[in-house]
């Protein structure tokens, strides 16, 4: 891809700063696990180890925020245990996002209803997106979240203001995500080619980038493939 196996660092290739806004659809951990004759809960347990190790590298190289799609709407269907485990290793990042928010320098945002969650979890969130809001990098960790959802939300809280005409600024300010910009690029692994309900509104003029690697062999050389591709490509947003 790159030519004489030379793949350029993503902090070297992002020296121009137009990706600012990175978002993965974190699949394939499951896939992993079996491929190995492992439970689908011992993929979900690596594939938590490399979400920390890429969105340090992400940041690290100049982008500014990084969206995970960490667990959606419809993943309560999953089986209990996965489901339990999924949102174990969640609450050990939040407890691990709460003692070095200030180091990192990240302001972090829980997308999606929290009002799914325990009190004392959801209290947390809240307590974590509040403390770290003046922190220069964004993490967005869509959890109970769904781009239909998030768009239907936005409209009904813009109802109970009052609006009877809603403009595309009125959803953009009410969505999950208004405090970030829209992501330059969204990156799938695991093979599949949809966005599966993921920033709908907020993917409008996105790059879009797939690859068969499973997320719990997603690394920093896969990074740097992404960046790359995204600075060989041409955003016209429907222009010439």
């Amino acid at each position: 891809m790159f030519g004489k196996n030379k793949i350029p660092k993503a902090v070297e290739t992002n020296k121009e700063k137009r990706l600012q806004h990175i978002a993965f659809i974190m699949d394939g951990n499951g896939r992993w696990a079996k491929k190995r004759g492992m439970p689908r809960t011992y993929g979900h347990s690596v594939g938590a180890k490399v979400f920390k190790k890429i969105i340090e590298y992400c940041g690290d190289s100049g982008i500014k925020a990084v969206t995970v799609y960490a667990f959606s709407t419809e993943n309560w269907k999953r089986p209990k245990e996965e489901v339990d485990t999924i949102l174990s290793l969640f609450v050990d990042y939040l407890s691990d996002a709460e003692e070095s928010w200030k180091e990192r320098n990240i302001q972090v945002h829980f997308l999606g209803d929290k009002s799914v969650f325990p009190p004392e979890i959801a209290e947390r969130m809240v307590k974590l997106e509040q403390d770290s809001f003046d922190r220069e990098k964004i993490l967005n960790i869509a959890v109970n979240y769904g781009g239909r959802d998030d768009i239907v939300h936005a409209v009904n809280a813009l109802i109970k203001e009052g609006k009877t005409e809603i403009t595309e600024d009125d959803i953009t300010s009410h969505l999950y995500t208004k405090d970030s910009p829209a992501p330059d690029l969204i990156v799938r692994t695991g093979a599949e080619t949809r966005l599966s309900n993921f920033l709908l509104w907020d993917s409008a003029y996105s790059e879009l980038y797939f690859t068969s690697t499973l997320w719990p062999d997603f690394d920093e050389k896969s990074v740097d493939e992404c960046v790359f591709e995204f600075y060989k490509r041409k955003r016209r947003y429907g222009g010439v």
